[in-house]
């Protein structure tokens, strides 16, 4: 196998990583907007929304690129546990204020992959998972600056 199927495999392999971290903090930021409850209910439950659907939306690009490469993508809930560096949060009576922190530290976790991805895409010449490498670190440094706003009017 040439140097550059090695890079590219070494890339898909950090992009399932991160459509499985995608997919954990999606689940999670779900969870939490549908047990969120207490005295900023409706501004919570709307922002968590919003930034769940982004992070959907995120998952059929990411998915995307794997498969540009040549590669195969996650394919079950089983592979993305198997895979995800987000923890999963299983409790339905978490209140408003550890909700933020938890989404704010794990936007911060997936800022952290989406960064050492871009070596992975420098390595392989893939100017083109570069560019939205770059556009994804974007969206997840204004969620996590959207909770961590929140957190200090909390």
């Amino acid at each position: 196998m040439e140097s550059g199927d090695n890079s590219k495999k070494a890339l898909a392999e950090a992009l399932n990583a991160l459509l499985a971290d995608y997919y954990a903090l999606y689940l999670k930021t779900k969870n939490f907007h549908w047990h969120i409850t207490g005295p900023n209910f409706r501004e919570y439950h709307l922002l968590f929304d919003e930034q769940a659907t982004e992070l959907i939306a995120t998952t059929d690009l990411v998915a995307e690129r794997v498969r540009k490469l040549g590669q195969y993508t996650l394919t079950s809930i089983g592979s993305i546990a198997a895979t995800q560096r987000i923890k999963d949060h299983d409790s339905t009576s978490t209140d408003a204020a550890m909700m933020l922190k938890e989404l704010h530290a794990d936007n911060e976790t997936l800022i952290t992959a989406l960064k050492a991805a871009k070596d992975f895409a420098d390595e392989a010449g893939d100017n083109a998972t570069d560019g939205l490498l770059d556009d994804w670190t974007d969206q997840a440094e204004q969620r996590a600056w959207f909770l961590a706003a929140t957190i200090g009017n909390a």
